[in-house]
């Protein structure tokens, strides 16, 4: 888990991401619109990963009709990452900032990531279980 500051963007972050995740090649990345640079391409390229960063439109030039297949492809994959954060905002008030500093918000971030995993698994493992 990597957390920074509210004002940090996302394209500029996605190093830090992958350092911390420790990827095996080949694999696909799959990652919003805010990871989508020339230079995020270039580092998924040099990693050896699948880019699988959405597409994102241009000024005077719109998706055209693959990009938009393809994000569609890689949101319905993606919703499944983006249920986790939905159901920490609203299980945990996940969206405020209890505290003020860097690692005591990184603190937070794990203790939400911890609840939400022992929460979910209950019905994970009643689900995986054989009658």
């Amino acid at each position: 888990m990597v957390t920074t500051k509210a004002s940090t963007n996302e394209i500029a972050n996605l190093e830090e991401v992958l350092e911390a995740a420790d990827l095996p090649e080949n694999i696909p990345l799959k990652a919003d619109k805010g990871y989508k640079s020339e230079k995020n391409d270039q580092l998924l390229k040099e990693r050896k990963l699948k880019n699988h960063i959405l597409k994102k439109a241009k000024k005077n030039k719109p998706l055209t009709k693959w990009e938009k297949k393809f994000n569609k492809l890689v949101g319905a994959t993606r919703f499944k990452v983006e249920r986790t954060f939905g159901g920490i905002k609203r299980w945990f008030n996940g969206a405020i900032a209890r505290y003020r500093g860097i690692n005591k918000m990184h603190t937070q971030n794990l203790m939400e990531a911890i609840c939400y995993n022992l929460y979910r698994s209950p019905g994970i493992i009643a689900s995986n279980c054989q009658n």
